[in-house]
């Protein structure tokens, strides 16, 4: 049976899984408690399969559940098939337009909400400085915090307008990187005044403007933290976007599977440290056995002393508030009438119109190696078993 400790642990993550229907490692994980589902394109098939697979996941568990993915635009969009093609916003940062970014905001909100999606891990609010950046880029509305800022917020208006949460990332900024987080576990030597100048000002306006949630960064901010990335990083966390900031939104991770926290720290170390830090809810991805682990660490932390009761339930609070105000129940099969609707195509063709045609090129989805990572892992795994 499970306990409420336990319970109350599981219900600090959002989870992936393999297969468009519920799986059993899902179906453990919900049964756990896990508060949230996340999607990638492993996940969806029609349309209409994925507004019955998103209801019997929320029939699954039984209780509110927060459905969650990566719908951005350009390199990183989940949904493609029989939905409306949505413009990299480096595109859509190239109009100047903060009306254009509202109007798309809503035209992805309604979308989501059509297939029972109740959160968007979008709009990326890092700055484009760097050209050598190999994971950010066309993602990027462009390369000043006063644009990024102006249409970043009008982005999530739009969103949560139209009941969809949103989650600005990655804090405190991941833009001037030149390194991939899934792979290695990137520094920043910037310092203290740069970081509020360029990286902090997308992130401090829109937590003044009442974004759901923000996800963090595995980055090390040299300035701040020569020792953890932002996501394990109280100093980050809790010095700078708690209390410098006054932001008492939800703060969730980047996937914990990515490479700059499992091969440098380990999971069940990461979400131990992150909760202390200031996290409040954790992406574990792709592995079903890690999710449980890292469930399993924070109950033992709780039960040891490392982690305090008071911490967990703070936590529970933030998600709590996010998940109240936006889990709704999946719709009926009409709403798929608005997929691909003629304004929202009309929306998109406006956008690209107005910009230079090359602004449009994304690149690839920077999350496609994740799944070369899960494979070489589970190779290791069953070698070191035999």
């Amino acid at each position: 049976m499970t306990s409420d400790l336990e319970r109350q642990a599981a219900g600090l993550f959002t989870v992936g899984f393999y297969g468009k229907g519920v799986t059993d490692d899902l179906k453990g994980l919900l049964s756990r408690g896990v508060g949230g589902v996340i999607f990638f394109a492993r996940n969806v098939a029609a349309p209409s399969e994925l507004l019955e697979l998103n209801r019997d996941i929320k029939a699954t568990a039984d209780r509110p559940l927060l459905l969650a993915i990566d719908q951005e635009g350009g390199q990183v969009a989940r949904l493609r098939d029989g939905f409306t093609a949505l413009p990299a916003m480096r595109a859509v940062g190239a109009t100047g337009s903060a009306a254009l970014a509202r109007e798309l905001g809503g035209v992805i909100a309604r979308e989501l909400r059509a297939v029972g999606f109740d959160m968007n891990y979008a709009p990326v609010l890092d700055i484009d400085t760097n050209p050598d950046n190999p994971i950010i880029g066309a993602r990027s509305f462009g390369r000043t915090p006063e644009l990024v800022t102006e249409l970043g917020l009008a982005l999530v208006a739009g969103l949560q307008a139209g009941g969809v949460a949103a989650c600005g990332k990655h804090f405190p900024g991941h833009g001037d990187t030149s390194q991939d987080s899934h792979l290695e576990l990137p520094r920043l030597p910037h310092a203290m005044a740069r970081l509020e100048r360029v990286e902090l000002a997308p992130f401090e306006a829109a937590a003044k403007a009442g974004i759901a949630s923000f996800m963090t960064a595995h980055v090390i901010f040299e300035a701040v933290d020569s020792k953890y990335p932002a996501t394990m990083s109280r100093a980050v966390l809790t010095g700078i976007l708690r209390k410098k900031l006054g932001y008492d939104g939800m703060v969730v991770t980047d996937d914990v599977e990515m490479k700059a926290i499992a091969d440098h720290y380990g999971v069940e170390e990461a979400v131990v440290l992150g909760l202390n830090a200031g996290v409040d809810h954790f992406l574990c991805c792709h592995t079903a056995e890690l999710a449980h682990r890292a469930i399993d660490a924070i109950v033992r932390a709780v039960e040891s002393g490392k982690l305090s009761q008071q911490v967990l339930d703070t936590a529970t609070r933030r998600f709590g508030s996010v998940r109240a105000r936006f889990a709704k129940p999946v719709g009926a099969a009409s709403g798929l009438a608005t997929l691909r609707a003629p304004e929202h195509l009309a929306l998109v063709e406006r956008i690209l119109a107005s910009v230079d045609a090359d602004l449009s090129e994304t690149g690839k989805d920077p999350t496609e190696v994740m799944e070369r990572i899960r494979v070489e892992r589970e190779l290791v795994r069953s070698r070191s078993a035999s």
